[in-house]
């Protein structure tokens, strides 16, 4: 067990072994190995779990926000939309890389895996 924190090493998108090495190639395409440390990244998989930890969030901040607008403001419509829908774009965008780290290294740390049946 190392003394990386996996919470720390994911919100950075780093490995969640060695916490140097950079976690992700691309956008959110998984390395299939340290350059750091050489461990072996590519039986990571996270799911749907940051999409759905996503849309908790940035659904809750943009439907109070559009709330508290509405009922402090009452601007039209359109001016909701042109505000709210790309915070919540961009949200989406900036939370869903270290959602996603997090949810691996978590996953790394806890020694869970996804079951394979060709593994029996």
């Amino acid at each position: 067990m190392t003394g990386v924190n996996p919470v720390v090493a994911g919100l950075l998108c780093r490995c969640p072994n060695c916490g140097e090495g950079p976690l992700f190639e691309g956008f959110l395409k998984v390395s299939p190995r340290c350059e750091a440390c050489g461990y072996d990244l590519q039986a990571a998989d996270s799911g749907d779990g940051p999409a759905v930890f996503i849309i908790l969030v940035v659904g809750f901040i943009a439907c109070f926000g559009i709330l508290i607008t509405e009922v402090s403001l009452q601007p039209p419509i359109w001016v909701l939309l042109v505000t709210w829908l790309p915070i919540g774009a961009i949200l989406t965008l900036a939370l869903l890389r270290p959602f996603k780290g997090v949810m691996l290294a978590m996953q790394f740390h806890n020694k869970a895996s996804q079951h394979r049946s060709d593994d029996l």
